[in-house]
C-alpha cells in the first residue's frame, strides 16, 4: 500500500501543467471580434463625447447627448423607431405563425406556396423600396389606380404624415414575414405527432390542438422571431430611406435615418452619439426581453 501511495504521489508530482495550445484556437476569433466589434464600439463611445472631423477631435463631454434629446425631430425619430419595431415584429409573429401552421398542413400546392411566401426575403431591400414607392404613388400608383376602379379614393400612402410610417412598416412585414414563416415551420414540424394523435383521440378540435399543443410547443420559434424582428425593426434604415427619406417632414424618420442625415450635414459627433443611443436602446430592450422569454419557455 505504501508503495502504491508513493507511485501515485510520484505521478502527481511529475504531471505536466496543462498546455496552452488548445487556447490558441480562440485567438483568430478573438482578433476578428476585437477588430470588428470591440474596437469600433469603444471608438464610437469616445467620439460621441467629442466634436470631431476626419482630422481633429475636441472633447465636449455629454453635449452631443444633451443636444440629441433636446432636438424635437431627434426625439421623434426615437419614438418612430419604437413604433416601427413593435408594429413590424408584432405582425411578423402573428402572420408568420398563421402561415407556418397553414404551410405545414396538407393543402394543395403547399411547396409552391412556401416558395411564394419566402421569395420576398431574397429580394433586395432597396429594390423592394423603389418598387413599392412606385406602386404607392398617390395618382399613378397601381394600388390607388386599382382602388379607383371600385370607386374608392386611394390615400397618400407615403405622402400623408399619418400613413407614411405605417405604409413602410407594412412593406417591411411583406418582405420579412417569409423568414418568420420558415422559422415557425421548423418549430411546428419538430413537434411530435403523438401529441396531436392523443388530442384527436380525446376529441379535441383543430382550435384546441392549436391552442394547447402548437402554440406552447412552438415557443422557441416565437422567441426567435420576436428577437430577430425587434432587432431588425430597431435598426431599420434602408427600406425607410429608399421609400420616404424620413418624410414627409420628419414623420417617418427613425434613429438610423436621423443618424445618416446628421452625417450628411457634417455633425459627426452628434450622429455618433445617435449611434450610441441606438446601441443602448437595442441592448436595453433585447437583453431583458430575451431573458424573460427564455424563462417563460423553461416554465412551459
Amino acid at each position: 500500500m505504501a508503495g502504491d501511495d508513493q507511485r501515485v504521489a510520484s505521478r502527481t508530482a511529475t504531471r505536466r501543467p496543462p498546455s496552452p495550445y488548445p487556447s490558441w484556437f480562440y485567438l483568430p476569433a478573438a482578433i476578428i471580434y476585437g477588430a470588428l466589434f470591440l474596437f469600433p464600439t469603444i471608438a464610437s463611445l469616445f467620439f460621441s463625447l467629442t466634436r470631431w472631423t476626419l482630422f481633429d477631435a475636441t472633447f465636449i463631454g455629454l453635449d452631443n447627448f444633451r443636444q440629441f434629446f433636446s432636438e424635437p425631430f431627434l426625439v421623434q425619430g426615437l419614438v418612430n423607431t419604437l413604433i416601427y419595431a413593435v408594429t413590424t415584429s408584432g405582425l411578423k409573429v402573428v402572420l408568420g405563425l398563421l402561415l407556418g401552421v397553414l404551410l405545414t398542413s396538407q393543402i394543395i400546392g403547399r411547396d409552391y406556396l412556401r416558395s411564394v411566401v419566402f421569395f420576398p426575403v431574397l429580394v433586395s431591400t432597396v429594390g423592394v423600396g423603389i418598387t413599392f414607392t412606385a406602386m404607392m404613388h398617390p395618382t399613378q400608383g397601381v394600388i390607388n389606380t386599382t382602388l379607383a376602379l371600385f370607386g374608392v379614393p386611394g390615400p397618400g400612402w407615403l405622402t400623408d404624415p399619418r400613413l407614411a410610417l405605417l405604409s413602410v412598416a407594412l412593406v417591411d412585414v411583406w418582405k420579412g414575414v417569409g423568414l418568420a414563416t420558415v422559422i415557425y415551420m421548423a418549430g411546428i414540424v419538430s413537434i411530435p405527432l403523438d401529441f396531436y394523435e392523443a388530442a384527436s383521440i380525446d376529441g379535441a378540435s383543430a382550435w384546441q390542438k392549436f391552442w394547447a399543443i402548437t402554440l406552447p410547443l412552438a415557443m422557441p420559434a416565437t422567441i426567435t422571431v420576436i428577437i430577430l424582428s425587434l432587432i431588425g425593426g430597431l435598426r431599420s434604415f434602408d427600406l425607410i430611406w429608399s421609400m420616404t427619406r424620413g418624410g414627409p417632414g420628419f414623420t417617418s424618420d427613425v434613429i438610423a435615418s436621423v443618424i445618416y442625415k446628421q452625417y450628411q450635414a457634417g455633425f459627426y459627433g452628434l450622429s455618433t452619439a445617435g449611434n450610441v443611443v441606438l446601441f443602448v436602446l437595442v441592448a436595453l430592450i433585447i437583453v431583458p426581453l430575451s431573458i424573460f422569454l427564455n424563462r417563460k419557455q423553461v416554465e412551459l
